[in-house]
């Protein structure tokens, strides 16, 4: 049995300084801040939500910026995201190279895969971020101080490290319903929902991979899309008959979430639609004043008086 996954909903990354991140997702990248919340779980941390300007499910970046918290810088490999990778429009690369060289990102030509032309380049706590040309992708990106001509339309994919690539494959082609793509040396690409930009995640394979370690500058999870709370709950309860371990439903406000771990490790999530980002301010408003789900606002004296001072446009 396979469920109706949809495509990407977001990648969620923990990251070092709120400022820092800010300035880099929206006055670099720009992207739209779309929520300015707390983490669920530690209300002390930032959940910050970019996308585009509805904060539309397959557009989503989000992190946890831990700077002060004790949270040990991180390390890359097998049983987690390494990349992600945003889709931009075709001939679109050159404007990015010169716009993210001269304001002093480290650059490079990103690994050739199939038939991408991409870039590739780090932010301030390390992570690794591609910019992939995608000329069918129609999807309207979040217009600021960059054009339609070059914009950031959403998600492209994500690629993740395991060890050994038949079993992860199969969990998520006769479970999540994702096909095989495309091959080629060391990478098979999995689509679910489409074949294009939104819908892929890039499945690398080495033997020799170390183990990642969760951290500053890695990223923790990636979701997927589900329409409805009943086709989540069905995932859920397909999955306790196979016996595998998922978590119970839990309500991030903006939707609701299942997480597991497919056979390589990697954390994934399974999230739905809606509500979406205008339940709790107008869409005009997103992501300008802190929102606080109904469960933490009796808290929010303390929890303002414990987030760092943030500044942003």
């Amino acid at each position: 049995m396979t469920h109706p996954i949809l495509g990407l909903h977001h990648v969620t990354a923990t990251v070092d300084d709120a400022q820092d991140d800010l300035d880099f997702c929206i006055d670099l990248l720009g992207l739209r801040l779309v929520k300015k919340t707390v983490n669920f779980d530690n209300h002390h941390v930032y959940h910050f939500y970019y996308g585009d300007e509805q904060g539309t499910p397959g557009t989503l970046w989000t992190t946890f910026p831990y700077k002060g918290k004790g949270v040990p810088v991180g390390e890359h490999g097998a049983g987690q995201i390494v990349a992600t990778s945003f889709s931009v429009p075709a001939g679109s690369l050159p404007f990015w190279r010169t716009r993210l060289e001269s304001r002093g990102a480290q650059v490079v030509t990103g690994r050739a895969r199939f038939s991408d032309q991409c870039l590739a380049l780090r932010d301030p706590s390390g992570l690794v971020f591609e910019l992939i040309e995608a000329a069918e992708d129609q999807r309207t990106g979040w217009q600021s101080t960059i054009g339609p001509e070059a914009a950031i339309r959403g998600l492209h994919s994500v690629s993740m490290v395991v060890r050994t690539p038949g079993p992860t494959v199969e969990f998520m082609t006769s479970v999540l319903g994702f096909e095989v793509v495309a091959e080629a040396d060391g990478r098979i690409r999995m689509g679910v929902g489409g074949r294009g930009a939104g819908h892929l995640i890039d499945v690398l394979h080495d033997e020799r991979a170390t183990p990642a370690k969760n951290g500053l500058g890695t990223v923790h999870h990636v979701a997927m899309a589900i329409d409805s709370e009943d086709q989540q709950l069905q995932l859920r309860q397909d999955l306790l008959d196979r016996e595998w371990k998922v978590t119970e439903v839990r309500d991030r406000q903006y939707f609701k979430s299942i997480y597991f771990r497919e056979p390589g490790g990697v954390l994934f999530e399974v999230a739905t639609l809606r509500p979406g980002f205008a339940v709790d301010e107008p869409l005009r408003s997103l992501g300008r004043d802190l929102k606080l789900p109904p469960w933490e606002e009796p808290h929010r004296t303390d929890i303002e008086a414990g987030l760092p001072d943030i500044t942003y446009a």
